[in-house]
């Protein structure tokens, strides 16, 4: 763990939400948000640059600032200099509302990323949180699809046929590669885990008159990737969901009255999905852990200690490099 000078650690902190309005989103987000939203809206961004602090002496600012003057406190000291290099938190965590299908998309992976100016690509996974009967995504092309058979399909209409569409049930986990085609259908509520990355390339929008992006995702998709669906598996005292080069996904479970110690030493966050609990570090003032909110918890932090409280369910997205 990395000392300050004046003593005080960087410790956990809970960040507010940022909501934004997708027309393919919701306007009543309950039972997660008690808000009512004059707009659809789509995602509630809760590791986002923009989202605020609302705990601890960062409180007011937001995690973008933090990432960027405070880097080897937030992120560690084998964080590649991020501190005097303009850091970003390595983790975008979002909650997805999908009220519609969302467009046919595409990601780059790295090194395309790198290629157009940008510092990385974007691969990401989902955890189906609500799902209801019949729901589905599409995750990648059909065997034998082409290059010239998707820009067809495209300037046809009929690119959902070329799309292979999977069912998804409430707790399964979802792995999509960069370079993945892949789209998301209504009817279902996902965490969104993925590289700090916003380049999304449209490649179909069912004939709703967005702006497409067909050439650029022709480039960066790959008729052939790792994406699917992951198993979990039970580990000591929690169920790891998913654990890629980018991101680990763990599932913890705390009774009324319970606690757990969570690790430390990489940068992460704890989600809240249930119930409501209590982050403690070192000594320091305890941290809620509401439903459908993030605590960032430090690299400088270490272990931390999550109480139950009544009872509560969380995921810790963290970055292992």
């Amino acid at each position: 763990m990395t000392e300050k000078k004046d003593g005080a650690r960087l410790g956990p902190f809970r960040l507010a939400p940022w909501f934004s309005p997708r027309p393919w989103g919701r306007r009543d987000l309950r039972p997660w948000y008690s808000e009512q939203f004059r707009e659809p809206v789509g995602e509630a961004w809760l590791t986002g640059p923009e989202s605020l602090v609302e705990t601890g002496r960062m409180a007011g600012r937001t995690l973008g600032q933090i990432a960027a003057s405070e880097g080897e406190a937030l992120l560690g000291a084998d964080a590649g200099g991020a501190a005097s290099k303009g850091a970003e938190f390595p983790l975008l965590v979002k909650l997805l509302f999908p009220d519609d299908k969302l467009s046919v998309q595409v990601h780059p992976d790295d090194a395309q990323a790198q290629a157009m100016g940008q510092p990385r690509g974007k691969t990401e996974c989902w955890y189906v949180l609500e799902a209801r009967p019949g729901a589905a995504i599409a995750l990648g092309l059909k065997p034998g699809t082409t290059a010239d058979g998707v820009r067809a399909a495209i300037t046809a209409g009929t690119m959902e046929e070329r799309m292979q569409w999977v069912p998804v049930t409430k707790g399964e986990m979802v792995f999509v590669d960069a370079g993945t085609v892949h789209a998301i259908g209504p009817g279902v509520v996902l965490l969104e885990t993925q590289q700090t990355c916003d380049i999304t390339f449209r490649m179909y929008d069912y004939g709703r008159g967005r702006e497409l992006h067909v050439e650029q995702a022709l480039k960066v998709m790959k008729l052939q990737t790792a994406a699917g669906k992951v198993a979990s598996r039970k580990m000591d005292g929690f169920t790891r969901l998913i654990e890629q080069r980018y991101f680990v996904v763990d599932r913890y479970e705390v009774g009324p009255g319970g606690e757990v110690n969570v690790p430390g030493g990489n940068a992460g966050c704890l989600v809240g999905l249930s119930g409501s609990g209590s982050v403690e570090s070192g000594g320091a003032e305890a941290v809620e852990l509401p439903a459908g909110q993030a605590v960032v918890v430090p690299a400088d932090a270490g272990p931390v200690l999550v109480k139950g409280d009544a009872g509560v369910s969380f995921v810790r997205c963290w970055a292992p490099v």
